[in-house]
């Protein structure tokens, strides 16, 4: 089965992931639609879980300091605050994975979540008095919030970077220092989705069904990509709005809906 249309998928599926994982608009929601689109079978959700390895690199590079100082300082006050944060979504997980697994695989949802999304972006960006916290000033309350908020990106289409950044924002979190958060925030709940989804996926059909020069292929896009994304959202977050990422998902989600209502998708 392995031709170069699998290394095609492979490279698409992995910029997909890279360059939404850290912006705010759902890499499991595109990755879905990808995959549809793609005409990928079980190997697509294997994929995507191997693809998350190729962000997980991005991040770790972009932060390379920072996540050397936590494991030389694991008890410091920053490492209790990612704790914090990563509960509340583990939690979720772990209470409640097969529910959303389903809708995962689905995708019935992910109309309405692009929506949701939109939303919480566009009135996180209205807020009046804006963020005036640095990370120094970051509470262990507004870390079990913030966490809160990646919980609920277990549902497919509802934006991980997305509803950090917001809550983030929401807690008076200035902008930079929301990113910054949420981007550390990720490695846990990158590396345990990773965890949770291989011990699913690995040694099943899905996981032989794809080639190692495949998986490389898609895990190298997505590092690339990835750390893209995250050096142009900072950049963005410090001068720019989250509005134009709303409007996006929000055309998105209504296409969506006119397509599954029409039984065209």
């Amino acid at each position: 089965m392995l031709d170069i249309m699998n290394w095609f998928q492979a490279l698409i599926l992995g910029l997909i992931q890279g360059l939404t994982e850290f912006l705010p608009v759902s890499s499991s929601g595109h990755l879905y639609l990808g995959r549809h689109f793609l005409g990928l079978d079980e190997a697509g959700l294997f994929l995507d879980t191997m693809l998350h390895v190729g962000t997980l690199i991005a991040v770790i590079t972009v932060y390379w300091r920072e996540v050397l100082a936590l494991l030389l300082r694991p008890f410091s006050r920053m490492s209790l605050l990612l704790i914090i944060g990563t509960i509340p979504a583990l939690a979720v997980g772990f209470l409640f994975s097969d529910f959303f697994d389903s809708l995962a695989e689905t995708g019935v949802t992910i109309g309405w979540e692009f929506l949701i999304t939109g939303v919480v972006l566009w009135f996180s960006d209205n807020i009046k008095n804006q963020g005036y916290k640095p990370v120094e000033k970051i509470s262990y309350l507004d870390a079990f919030i913030i966490g809160v908020a990646q919980s609920l990106a277990i549902f497919p289409a509802i934006s991980r970077s997305g509803m950090t950044i917001a809550a983030a924002l929401f807690r008076k979190v200035n902008k930079e220092t929301a990113a910054y958060f949420s981007f550390l925030l990720s490695i846990p709940a990158i590396a345990a989705a990773i965890a949770y989804q291989s011990l699913k996926l690995f040694g099943g059909k899905a996981a032989a069904a794809v080639p190692l020069s495949t998986l490389i292929i898609g895990i190298v896009v997505s590092a690339i990509s990835g750390y893209i994304a995250v050096r142009w959202m900072i950049a963005t977050l410090k001068k720019g709005s989250l509005k134009g990422f709303a409007i996006y998902v929000w055309i998105l989600g209504l296409v969506i809906l006119v397509a599954q209502y029409l039984k065209v998708f």
